[in-house]
């Protein structure tokens, strides 16, 4: 993904490891130089287009000429990349290996068998990742970013990726930079290119290049570059370069595949690490005792080798593929999309989630209440003011904007728009300067505080008064009044200007006249209590980080049920350390009065502390948050910054989707901690077992082809895991990779298997007489039944805490596989296959011993089950 690329290339930026310059971007940087020299209906003609941009025909041509308008990034690979990847694994290879050396020693039979083992292996797991890449991407399909571009002199809303160099762009705050590009109007321009050049803080773009071109095309004043994005202020655009072209373009390909490992990967890898260190050490010592007891090393080392198959979690790819793709599709159907399969089981591991408090408490439904004077008298006035600023605005329109022009509709044409100062977050302010019949008048909507700093004068029954400071105390509680009722208000205030000039900066924004007040309620969800009640039930503590009022969050974190004890302000993350912030994100619920890097500080704070964070936001403040965060979360009318940062997009934007995520994410992560403990505990107690009977028997306890096609039934036994329910108690806390706990569940549980296969050896070698090297095939027969069968009663022992099948049932899929398993496992001796497998056909008695090895096992089992449920818990 583009953030994921944009992420490394800022650390290796920083680090110097990437090189200085190469023959893409030298002609990128050749580019954009020639461009920022032009001027701008200079640059416009040079790319071959005009004031209203391209003709769709033309625009069409183009980008047939230059391809889509996107960079080097993760793709799906081809099916045949796809196909070989099914089969490269040591299982296959280990398996390979021996069906060569079967085919030299003239063993046809086993040779054909073990081919057919790995091509069955190889195709089940090209199926599976293959169907699960293709859900993937067409999932990710749904998220479609755009931009507002002239075609035809006609603006249109066109995905970034269909976008041609000569392509007219508009960009407001929100917006993220399409392409590499040539200003050609720009007022008030801040561009976040941080991701590029590590830069904390916005930088202004202006039309002038300067008066000597830079060497680094990154200070360029009049470019912005594909990566970056608009954080406050307005401009169009021509686009210089697009795709594999742009700067970003010419140096993603050396960043594709460098993405740093999730918590997710690392706990899989510390798994795989875990159970190749026991196959090694397992292996040698069964090659070293057979060897030296049989005195046969040929043999041994076959025998070595089929265990080292056994031991190998050749399913463990595929599991987790198939899982997490079952679950992709599952959120889909609750309406969240999964841009990053990997960020499913990050979900469920949430335990704090960060939100802000429009939209997600409330109904994201902003009305306009009321609109009044200073006194909280209403006025039509302060209304009228209220609307042609929104009106006349061409920046990003809030939903404050839309609710005060949804309001009711005025006349506007005796009034003639002469400059707009847009709105950014630093003064939390936006004005537009009119004409209303023949006076020109500055009018300034923003946050009250802000409004109440540039103020110096206050209109009340028409007249003007002085604003006194002992005045601010007063205005500040009836201010308070509005607030405490769960009014968001905005101040509105105006001053008249001089007649000649057209040009207004926020310096302007000076010696304000105070004319009153709009109030907008968002009322409270009626979902939301509910869904809070059910995340807290579910161990997820959900914070609220706004950048509104605290009063007014306050009011509706009460209305919802969200108990608030201390508030945390943006002046008090602003002044504590480190350490002082974990403590104070572990105790508040409320932090109001947040910036974009406050936001991003209280996230990174409750990760130090242990906490896997999930941020849901949609705004342009939110993107540092949603990059910092375990699981960034935003909504499909978000921000294109926001989308683009996010690993999860829902829908709906509702606390109860986020709470079927949560309990989706917790069933993928069971279902895949699932088959690694019912691996390493049966892998670990077979070979416990095998170490045994290598010591007394005179002959081998199992033939390797025997070995290999056990672990195949029983590997195919657990394939429908993926498809399983999951207990609801496992649901009700969030889980973490704990690889000391699998290590711990594989000892205690692997040796409960190895008791009931060393009655199973005693039984064949003492009642059956199964003892010497003319019964050998009997000994083996019994063993391959038996071991089958328990290993695949295990998986129903171990897929829930509670009793199976009387307290928990599998889903049908996972029974039907298993109950054929098990099936093929009895029948297999008395087939024509038998003879070429070494198995011979077992005494009827023999299964009614089986019988009560198999429900002794089962008792054991759960006596045990229960006895580490209740020492260790259950991960």
């Amino acid at each position: 993904m583009l953030r994921d690329a944009l992420a490394d290339l800022k650390q290796r930026r920083l680090a110097g490891q990437v090189p200085a310059d190469d023959g893409d971007r030298a002609r990128a940087t050749a580019r954009l130089k020639e461009a920022a020299t032009l001027a701008p209906e200079e640059a416009l003609r040079a790319q071959g287009s005009a004031a209203t941009g391209l003709a769709p025909e033309v625009a069409a041509e183009r980008l047939a000429q230059h391809g889509l308008n996107q960079v080097a990034h993760e793709r799906p690979p081809h099916w045949y990349v796809q196909l070989w990847h099914g089969f490269a694994n040591a299982f296959s290879a280990l398996l390979a290996v021996l069906a060569l050396v079967s085919w030299l020693t003239d063993d046809v039979r086993s040779a054909v068998v073990i081919a057919l083992m790995v091509a069955l292996s190889g195709f089940l797991r090209f199926f599976q990742e293959r169907r699960a890449s293709l859900a993937a991407e067409k999932l990710q399909e749904m998220v479609r970013v755009t931009c507002t571009v002239l075609r035809g002199g006609e603006p249109r809303e066109v995905p970034i990726r269909e976008l041609a160099p000569g392509d007219l762009v508009r960009l407001s705050a929100g917006d993220m930079v399409p392409a590499d590009i040539r200003l050609l109007t720009a007022k008030d321009l801040f561009v976040a290119q941080s991701a590029l050049t590590g830069e904390a803080l916005p930088v202004e773009k202006t039309l002038a290049a300067g008066k000597t071109l830079p060497n680094n095309p990154l200070e360029l004043t009049n470019v912005a570059f594909l990566g970056t994005n608009v954080t406050s202020g307005a401009a169009t655009a021509v686009v210089i370069n697009t795709g594999d072209a742009t700067y970003l373009g010419s140096i993603a390909e050396s960043l594709v595949g460098e993405r740093a490992l999730t918590s997710f990967e690392k706990g899989i890898k510390g798994v795989s690490l875990l159970l190749l260190r026991f196959m090694a050490v397992m292996t040698a010592l069964v090659f070293l005792i057979n060897g030296i007891t049989k005195h046969d090393w040929k043999e041994a080392f076959f025998f070595a080798l089929a265990i080292a198959v056994g031991l190998t979690p050749e399913m463990l790819p595929m599991i987790v593929t198939g899982t997490l793709a079952i679950g992709a599709v599952a959120l889909s159907k609750k309406k969240v999309i999964v841009k990053r399969l990997n960020s499913i089981q990050n979900f469920g591991a949430m335990d704090v989630l960060c939100t802000d408090k429009t939209g997600t408490l409330t109904q994201d439904r902003i009305v306009l209440e009321k609109y009044c004077d200073v006194v909280r008298d209403e006025d039509e006035g302060v209304f009228e003011y209220a609307y042609y600023n929104s009106y006349h605005q061409t920046g990003l329109k809030n939903l404050l904007d839309k609710a005060v022009l949804a309001h009711k509709q005025l006349p506007t044409a005796r009034v003639t728009k002469i400059d707009e100062i847009p709105f950014d977050f630093s003064r939390r302010i936006m004005s537009v300067v009119v004409d209303v019949d023949g006076r020109r008048k500055l009018i300034s909507k923003g946050a009250p505080e802000s409004i109440f700093a540039r103020a110096g004068r206050m209109e009340l029954n028409g007249e003007v008064l002085p604003l006194d400071p002992l005045l601010l105390p007063d205005l500040a509680q009836e201010l308070d009044a509005l607030q405490a009722q769960g009014f968001r208000v905005l101040a509105v205030a105006y001053k008249d200007v001089s007649q000649d000039r057209a040009v207004f900066s926020k310096e302007d924004e000076q010696d304000l006249v105070l004319r009153g007040y709009v109030a907008f309620l968002d009322p409270p969800k009626e979902s939301t209590r509910v869904a809070l009640a059910a995340l807290d039930k579910h161990g997820v503590k959900v914070k609220v980080l706004t950048g509104d009022n605290d009063i007014v969050a306050k009011k509706i974190c009460g209305d919802v049920g969200l108990a608030v004890g201390r508030v945390i302000l943006g002046n008090d993350v602003e002044t504590a350390t480190d350490a002082e912030l974990e403590a104070l994100a572990a105790e508040a619920t409320l932090f109001a009065r947040l910036s974009p890097a406050h936001k991003e500080r209280v996230v990174r704070a409750l990760q130090r502390a242990g906490h896997v964070v999930g941020f849901m936001g949609d705004g342009i403040n939110d993107a540092p948050a949603l990059r910092a965060a375990d699981v960034g979360i935003s909504v499909d009318n978000a921000v294109d910054i926001a989308k683009e940062s996010a690993d999860l997009i829902l829908l709906e934007k509702d606390l109860l989707v986020l709470e079927h995520g949560v309990l989706e994410g917790r069933r993928v992560f069971g279902n895949i901690v699932k088959y690694i403990k019912m691996g390493t505990s049966s892998n670990f107690g077979n070979m416990f077992s095998v170490l045994g009977a290598s010591a007394f028997l005179p002959f081998l306890p199992m033939l390797p082809l025997q070995l290999l096609t056990q672990n195949l039934l029983y590997d195919f036994s657990q394939l429908a895991i993926p498809f399983d329910r999951v207990d609801d108690e496992y649901l009700l806390k969030p889980r973490k990779w704990k690889i000391d706990d699998i290590r711990r569940f594989m000892l205690f549980f692997g040796p409960v298997s190895s008791v009931f296969d060393y009655a199973t050896f005693a039984l064949l070698y003492f009642v059956f007489k199964a003892n010497t090297q003319a019964h050998q095939s009997l000994f083996q027969s019994a063993w391959f039944v038996e071991g089958l069968l328990s290993q695949t009663l295990i998986v129903h022992m171990i897929r829930t805490r509670r009793i199976p099948f009387i307290q928990s049932s599998p889903s049908l899929p996972l029974a039907l596989t298993t109950i054929a398993v098990m099936a093929a496992g009895i029948v297999l001796p008395f087939t024509p296959f038998a003879s070429s497998l070494g198995m011979v056909p077992l005494p009827a008695p023999f299964f009614l011993w089986l019988v009560a090895i198999l429900l002794s096992y089962a008792a054991l089992a759960q006596l045990v089950k229960t006895w580490f449920v209740r020492r260790y818990g259950y991960n």
